[in-house]
């Protein structure tokens, strides 16, 4: 890329977890949550993080400022994921970052190794690369990177789409990178799924 852009990390968490039966934030991993690590492995490639929640906010933002995080309130969650990815990224924008690390909360976060070699294969990538996602066995997954054309992408799409709509619509402008991580993928959506985690097994 022509400009080294500077990088914010945005992880959505605005999510119900109504499989799960607790907010999957909070579910404990490591030495912190799900959250809190979550926001230290983006912390190690990006300048700040932005944490987007729901209604859980109050039960977060303990967790956000503990760890130097900010807070954005999604204020209509049910329209959907789409909606709080819309809410972080202006957030980013609006404190004068111009690339995103974009991850989800209701998994564990990828190896902070992962994280570093995507964001160094979006800048090194031409300014046709809009954005980098991983690529686990053949399915992608998170964190993805995106830069200020992507942005604008998602914040013009309706409210409704999802980031793969915008992705396919955008096709040309990403790059897949193969990684050695089973966490880009995992999906950790019930109990069951948790305790396969615990148990070394990605869900």
């Amino acid at each position: 890329m022509a400009l080294s852009p500077s990088f914010a990390g945005v992880i959505l968490s605005a999510g119900a977890s109504s499989r799960m039966g607790r907010d999957k934030a909070l579910l404990p991993w490591h030495d912190g949550t799900f959250l809190s690590t979550a926001i230290r492995a983006l912390q190690t490639a990006t300048e700040l993080v932005i944490v987007v929640a729901g209604p859980n906010a109050p039960n977060l933002e303990p967790i956000v400022d503990a760890n130097a995080a900010f807070l954005a309130v999604n204020p209509d969650p049910q329209q959907g994921q789409f909606s709080s990815l819309q809410v972080g990224l202006q957030d980013v924008l609006n404190r004068g970052r111009d690339a995103v690390i974009v991850t989800l909360v209701d998994r564990p976060p990828a190896d902070a190794e992962t994280i570093q070699m995507l964001k160094a294969s979006f800048l090194l990538s031409d300014e046709g690369v809009w954005a980098v996602v991983p690529e686990y066995g053949d399915k992608h997954g998170h964190p993805f990177v995106i830069g200020r054309e992507m942005i604008e992408a998602f914040l013009r799409a309706p409210v409704h789409s999802s980031a793969r709509d915008v992705e396919h619509a955008n096709q040309e402008h990403i790059r897949y990178v193969p990684v050695n991580d089973p966490l880009v993928i995992a999906n950790v959506d019930t109990p069951d799924d948790f305790e396969q985690l615990r148990a070394g097994t990605t869900p």
